[in-house]
């Protein structure tokens, strides 16, 4: 089953790319807006969809894992793991798409002229606002926006809880968020089966109305990303092969569904119910995937950070503007520091793109010309996410898992050899009466 819907997604994204360079080459403009429409209406409902499980699946998965640990300490070490892992991700990511977009010049002999603006925000982010916003005022706020973020920060604190109550005996609302973690993953089966439709019509939406003529001026800029976005994989690929040995191959496998169907719409949401369900296959526990997964989701973004770093040398090339490898290697950071605040924010690495280049001279007309190519190269940086995150969490959760499971291994033992003892000495007080 799990290989008919991976094909099935497959056939409907070669089946999207090929309806709509047709809609786009044979339809007038107005029919080709009103398929545009109607495709986008389309995608609309399917990520909607997904956002509407989103936030339960998240706050189930991670209760439930937390809840029903041995002990607690451990997700202060796995969060240490985790954010070392994910820091030094972004810098090797951020070093290795400054370094290829030099190599491959992308931009040079564009001569763009500055003029106009960009068309979009770009004020600096407030990094106090970013860190006072991980803390979420309302719960119920933080679900009804899917915020991953603020739902981990609760979800963890309200996991520990239940756990502490449950050691003193059972709780009958531990048993329920259980139940209620087998529902979301029965209802996130439902729902994608609706991700063939949702991957042809969000990619089809793209082709009808671009085309290939808007990318074609960008030829270069495309060619050179997709090209370095590949090397990347190579890389990512190697490094899982060097922690989890021939199973990283596995792991590829399980999750180019989920590369997939993010890939096609663009969205990272849409790719987590299968990704968390592909790393629970994998052999990673929910309790680590619902951790680390979220956390990942707004610090773990390896395709975002190769695009910002290429993106930014592109528009340095284009405008043919002097810019000494300190202030270049000053704005990579910048963008790194930036890029840990644009979780669930739409076009999120534009965003940030658009508030960092302008403090470095860099015209914001600049953001528009990027703006007419966006959504193709939106589609390979988030795959890369997911791949990443994927890798992240399957390296980090096998060792955690090993060193939880290696704790509690004692304890067991220990709690069965006190029940035998119990158990023994049953005759003896029933012969002594």
């Amino acid at each position: 089953m799990k290989n008919k819907s991976t094909m099935w997604i497959l056939a409907a994204l070669l089946f999207g790319i090929l309806s709509g360079l047709l809609f786009h080459w044979l339809l007038p403009v107005a029919t080709r807006e009103s398929v545009v429409a109607v495709l986008d209406t389309v995608t609309h409902m399917f990520l909607n969809l997904i956002k509407m499980i989103i936030a339960p699946l998240i706050f189930a998965t991670l209760v439930s894992g937390i809840a029903g640990a041995a002990k607690s300490a451990g997700v202060g070490k796995l969060f240490g793991r985790s954010m070392i892992w994910f820091l030094s991700a972004s810098i090797l990511v951020g070093a290795f798409g400054f370094i290829t977009a030099h190599l491959l010049n992308v931009g040079d002999g564009l001569h763009l002229m500055p003029g106009g603006d960009a068309g979009m925000e770009t004020k600096p982010l407030d990094y106090q606002e970013f860190i006072t916003h991980i803390i979420p005022t309302s719960v119920f706020a933080a679900l009804t926006a899917n915020n991953p973020l603020q739902i981990l920060v609760f979800g963890a604190l309200f996991g520990i809880a239940l756990l502490n109550l449950r050691k003193k005996g059972r709780s009958s609302i531990a048993d329920a968020i259980d139940e209620l973690m087998g529902v979301m993953l029965k209802v996130t089966g439902y729902v994608m089966l609706a991700a063939p439709v949702g991957v042809f019509a969000g990619i089809a939406s793209a082709f009808t109305s671009q085309g290939l003529d808007a990318f074609a001026t960008y030829a270069s800029f495309i060619g050179g990303f997709y090209v370095s976005l590949s090397a990347l994989w190579v890389i990512m690929v190697g490094v899982a092969v060097a922690f989890l040995g021939r199973a990283a191959f596995r792991l590829v496998r399980i999750v180019r569904e989920p590369m997939v169907i993010a890939f096609a719409t663009s969205s990272s949401e849409a790719a987590l119910p299968k990704l968390i369900e592909g790393l629970t296959k994998f052999g990673i526990e929910k309790r680590t995937t619902g951790f680390v997964l979220p956390l990942g989701y707004s610090f773990n973004v390896d395709g975002s950070m190769m695009y910002m770093t290429f993106a930014s040398v592109f528009l340095i090339n284009a405008y043919g503007i002097d810019m000494d490898l300190g202030q270049q290697i000053a704005m990579t950071a910048m963008l790194l520091l930036s890029s840990k605040g644009m979780a669930g924010v739409p076009r999120g690495s534009l965003v940030v793109v658009a508030a960092v280049v302008p403090a470095f001279g860099i015209p914001a007309a600049g953001i528009g010309v990027l703006l007419v190519i966006d959504q193709l190269l939106d589609m390979g940086r988030t795959a890369t996410n997911i791949l990443g995150n994927a890798i992240a969490t399957a390296v980090i959760g096998r060792n955690h898992d090993k060193s939880t499971s290696l704790l509690e291994a004692p304890r067991a033992e220990a709690n069965q050899d006190a029940e035998v003892t119990e158990d023994s000495r049953e005759p003896e007080l029933v012969s002594r009466h």
